[in-house]
């Protein structure tokens, strides 16, 4: 199974990987609109959650990563896949969902900003870092020659360069840059969806053979994320809405930069392309089951046990 999986490769078609390029930064310029200086302003004002997330983000999760792929042993392609995820900055849907479980939603905003600044130079270091720590992860990455500072200039491609954009017209032309925020936005989620459903067409067969391989992974590593957010926010003694934005924030990321470093260095790894599309659909699931019970389903469900 291992040997199938490190072998397997998926194909994105003729000009995908553009598109994939293109529509990411389309997306992060839209988000860029939304911020402001005074949004990292504000987050001074309030380090202690700020500090918690940033740790929770960049350095538990990337940790805790290589501790569970040293105990469960996966394959060296989904291994890889799993460090790749937990490198990227938490995904831009998070601020919804954090709103929807009643978090602090304008720490969410400040945290997502935040964090895809710091990707810049965090994912590459972080993924560099700890999949070299490992045997098997350390072969494949001097098999394709990974060279980090390519990594580097390509996430300053996709978020930087659309990031600095973004706020730049905001500072200056505010008015415009709230006008175009949503159709930009929404248009680029739409785009960037429409594409994932086409290329997933392409590789149904893979993806239906192979599925059932990352399925138990992905969960685990999704629920280490999620939980370990919200405890390290209980170590910190923040408020209650604080934990849920930063257990959030740590669980919801941004699969689709995963998948577009995956399809630029490792030319479509079938393991590392599973391990981060399977994410993607799986955080959204997520996010909106606990949304659902910070928000509604827990005063539900105390009522039905207190009145049993």
């Amino acid at each position: 199974m291992a040997e199938s999986l490190d072998a397997l490769q998926l194909n994105l078609g003729g000009g995908g990987l553009m598109v994939m390029n293109v529509s990411l930064c389309f997306i992060m310029f839209g988000v860029a609109l939304e911020l402001t200086v005074q949004d990292f302003k504000d987050l001074a004002r309030n380090p202690r959650s700020t500090i918690a997330g940033v740790f929770s983000q960049f350095i538990y999760l990337p940790a805790i990563t290589f501790v569970l792929v040293y105990l469960l042993r996966p394959a060296p392609s989904l291994a890889l896949g799993m460090m790749m995820v937990a490198a990227c900055p938490g995904g831009n849907i998070s601020n919804f969902f954090s709103q929807l479980a009643r978090g602090n939603t304008a720490l969410s905003v400040s945290m997502t900003a935040i964090a895809t600044l710091l990707a810049v130079i965090a994912t590459p270091l972080n993924f560099t870092f700890w999949a070299s720590m490992y045997g098997p992860t350390n072969a494949i990455l001097k098999e394709v020659s990974l060279d980090i500072w390519e990594v580097f200039k390509i996430v300053v491609l996709i978020l930087g360069l659309p990031l600095a954009a973004g706020m730049t017209l905001r500072h200056y032309r505010s008015e415009l840059a709230l006008k175009l925020t949503k159709w930009i936005k929404g248009f680029g989620v739409i785009f960037f969806a429409a594409f994932v459903m086409v290329a997933f067409g392409m590789n149904l067969d893979n993806f239906l053979n192979y599925v059932h391989f990352v399925i138990g992974f992905v969960f685990i590593h999704n629920a280490f994320a999620l939980t370990g957010g919200y405890v390290i926010g209980a170590i910190s003694k923040l408020p209650y809405g604080d934990r849920k934005s930063i257990s959030i924030e740590t669980g919801i990321q941004n699969s689709g930069l995963g998948l577009l470093l995956i399809f630029n260095f490792f030319d479509g790894i079938g393991g590392m392309a599973l391990i981060a599309a399977w994410w993607g659909i799986w955080h959204i699931l997520a996010g909106f089951v606990l949304g659902w019970y910070w928000s509604i389903g827990k005063t539900s469900l105390q009522k039905v046990f207190s009145n049993a």
